[in-house]
């Protein structure tokens, strides 16, 4: 590599880096905001980030290398492996003193970039609870839709692409509680989205409209949330300033260990092939966060399942589609906009597809479309 590209690479990668500290701003994380902007100065003058990131210039923006590079950094801090750089982290007791955090995360680049390195392998395993508020929305305006045939309690089988530890295959174990005070969901669940959603949309079935019969969910790299291990690389991507979202997290951790998932390790591809619809239930493919992880061959298999099984859908064994994704979730742009990701339902026999509501990264706030 020329010096010349190596100076293109640097500013690549400082690019992405500002890129995301913009988002975390914008997304109420100032410690990380701070952080990866003093990353991408770090970068430019040739420090221990860039020696870290090396080999990653050419990563596109989807595949969020600053998040996992601050989540690798975070797994050590929680696993006790950072000590210095715990110390400013509220998510390990620590101040939460961003311009003290950086020398911490430096140093700690400086000193463990390898193990830093070897987590920047790994996609982000967020697997966010928030934004079960989006893709339930999705979902029960799909079961309205097939209540007239199916009803008056819809049987649903769900099917999630890049589960990783299936928490929000659970959807229907959390409570939610909008803007305007209603609420849906279980009293009793350890998880409770508070200000899930602007307003409830008239057109949603009562509760009590539908019950989850199946829940299946693949990903390459599916967890356990039973494994104290899995756990701890799930808390690592909760951003370290953000204790209502660790507090979502925990909570679904406890549901999860109670509730049956099928989590089976296997890409997108793979999940669907298997797939076959079954009179009288409605089956639903639920995605979110995860649709520009995918390797193009296997959103373009996934496609192509979908596809067909949306050919074979009838009335009475019908097919739905729900989303959060950047863009518009399929192989495009992977950008947030000005408004948020679309909330997006697909429903068969038909193919009619709809753009429902918008939501943050994180999926709380939902902002419903008029209907």
């Amino acid at each position: 590599m020329s010096d010349h590209d190596g100076d293109g690479g640097a500013r690549r990668l400082a690019d992405l880096l500002r890129g995301q500290s913009r988002a975390c701003a914008d997304l109420g994380s100032p410690l990380y905001a701070h952080l990866l902007a003093r990353a991408a100065d770090d970068v430019l003058a040739g420090g221990p980030v860039r020696r870290v990131l090396a080999g990653h210039e050419d990563d596109p923006p989807g595949a969020a290398l600053p998040l996992r590079l601050l989540g690798a950094a975070q797994h050590l801090a929680l696993s006790g492996g950072a000590p210095g750089y715990a110390a400013h982290l509220p998510s390990t007791g620590g101040d939460g003193d961003a311009e003290a955090a950086w020398p911490a995360l430096r140093e700690l680049l400086s000193t463990s970039g390898e193990q830093v390195r070897a987590g920047l392998r790994t996609a982000p395993q967020t697997n966010e609870v928030g934004r079960a508020a989006a893709l339930l929305g999705a979902l029960l305006t799909a079961v309205a839709d097939t209540a007239p045939v199916l009803g008056p309690v819809v049987p649903v089988r769900l099917r999630e692409v890049g589960c990783s530890a299936g928490l929000n295959l659970l959807l229907d174990r959390f409570r939610y509680r909008g803007a305007d005070g209603r609420t849906r969901g279980p009293a009793d669940s350890p998880v409770e989205l508070d200000g899930a959603w602007e307003a409830e949309p008239p057109s949603w079935p009562a509760p009590g409209a539908f019950e989850v019969v199946e829940r299946t969910g693949g990903d390459p790299d599916a967890l356990d949330p039973a494994s104290d291990d899995d756990a701890l690389l799930l808390r690592s991507y909760v951003w370290a300033d953000q204790p209502h979202r660790a507090a979502r997290l925990e909570g679904a951790l406890e549901l999860a260990r109670r509730v049956p998932v099928d989590r089976r390790r296997v890409g997108a591809a793979e999940l669907l092939a298997g797939l076959e619809l079954r009179e009288g239930t409605l089956t639903v493919v639920q995605h979110s966060v995860v649709w520009q992880y995918l390797p193009d061959g296997e959103r373009e298999a996934a496609e192509r399942r979908l596809a067909e099984l949306g050919a074979a859908a009838t009335p009475t064994a019908p097919l739905a589609r729900v989303s959060l994704e950047p863009g518009d979730g399929d192989a495009g742009a992977f950008d947030r906009g000005e408004t948020g990701y679309p909330v997006t339902l697909t429903t068969w026999p038909g193919g009619r597809r709809r753009v429902v509501g918008t939501a943050p990264p994180h999926g709380v706030p939902v902002r419903w479309e008029a209907r």
